[in-house]
């Protein structure tokens, strides 16, 4: 999922003017793909790395940690 940065700022504003439409409209569109129905703040993923960056997190090993709004849609 993408998150709330400059960068997607950037690129939301070019989708709208490639697309015609606006860059409300462009962010609606991504931000409805997104189960969570919005884009994921920056300071959720920092709190994220910081965690696993702790001694909280010493008994996680060998793990990919998918932090994306559940874009990823997968079942066991």
């Amino acid at each position: 999922g993408q998150f709330n940065t400059d960068r997607i700022e950037m690129l939301i504003a070019n989708m709208a003017k490639t697309e015609g439409r606006t860059p409300a409209e462009v962010r609606s569109t991504l931000e409805e793909r997104n189960p969570t129905g919005r884009l994921g703040e920056i300071e959720e993923f920092g709190f994220a790395c910081a965690w696993m960056c702790s001694a909280r997190s010493s008994y996680l090993t060998g793990q990919n940690i998918l932090i994306d709004g559940g874009m990823f849609n997968s079942t066991l």
